[in-house]
């Protein structure tokens, strides 16, 4: 029997300029944010979340799209522009079909909100917290004080409502040897679970690394948006820091081609299907 399970699922796709997966170091926030390109040129790309179950724990990272963006499972821009405000739906649009919010996956695999052990947020960009209020009753919501600080300073890009009544549990990363900035967080004290920095996207954006038996998956979100992303060292157009952006793709980089490492996944590879990872 495997004693790690991760499940891979995809909650819709999000629509957006080139320029934001694969923008690199030359990239502005004008041609990051879509508003002059053309939408014949826009990318819809899939929106990622993870469930890992381990022992008892049941732990999710992030959410995906909410059912309000898409309530009949269909392109709704009045929908959109209500969930996520005007400027966020100039910038990325969305599409979630029926079946695909992740409440609706979880349920279709057994699960409810109050099974889970864990929500971990990993920075809170519209697209990987829209579905958190269907998981308010998960047992914790945990953010890092580093991400929330930056999102209330950054109220153009993040829409504070979608997380609005919802019990966010802070944490502050600990000095490590982990991640390109030595700073991590281990979820259930034991080194299998770690949170770990990677700052450049979002001041509080963090990777999760799930190790075992020496061998571990990365999921690194944000921090690049495809394999291609390290391996050809392409920066998104969407940072807080560009110089941390690039070493936290190094650090990427490097982890994935960790011969212990299974699988690195980024959350908006179209390469990437819905599958589930044992080890």
């Amino acid at each position: 029997m495997s004693n790690i399970k991760i499940h891979v699922f995809h909650c819709g796709k999000v629509c957006v300029a080139p320029d934001i997966p694969f923008g690199g170091e030359k990239t502005n926030i004008i041609k990051a944010s879509g508003l002059l390109t053309p939408k014949s040129k826009r990318l819809w790309l899939p929106v990622s979340a993870y469930l890992i179950e381990y022992e008892n724990y049941k732990i999710l990272v992030d959410t995906g799209w909410s059912r309000e963006v898409s309530p009949q499972g269909l392109y709704d821009k009045k929908a959109q522009i209500n969930h996520m405000s005007r400027i966020l739906y100039k910038i990325n649009q969305a599409i979630i079909p029926k079946g695909q919010t992740i409440d609706e996956q979880l349920k279709n695999i057994g699960i409810k909100a109050q099974d889970i052990d864990y929500v971990l947020l990993t920075h809170l960009g519209c697209d990987h917290v829209s579905g958190i209020k269907t998981l308010k009753n998960a047992k914790h919501i945990l953010v890092s004080k580093d991400e929330l600080k930056f999102a209330q300073k950054n109220r153009l890009r993040y829409t504070k409502t979608m997380w609005e009544g919802i019990n966010l549990e802070q944490f502050n990363f600990k000095d490590t040897n982990d991640g390109p900035f030595h700073k991590s967080y281990d979820l259930l004290g034991n080194e299998v679970i770690k949170l770990i920095k990677i700052p450049g996207h979002s001041d509080g954006l963090f990777a999760v690394k799930i190790t075992y038996n020496n061998k571990f998956v990365l999921l690194y979100l944000d921090g690049g948006y495809a394999s291609k992303s390290w391996k050809e060292m392409i920066l998104p157009g969407i940072s807080s820091d560009k110089e941390k952006q690039y070493k936290s793709l190094q650090w990427i980089r490097d982890m994935s081609l960790n011969e212990n490492c299974i699988e690195s996944l980024a959350n908006h590879d179209s390469d990437i299907k819905h599958h589930i990872i044992t080890f």
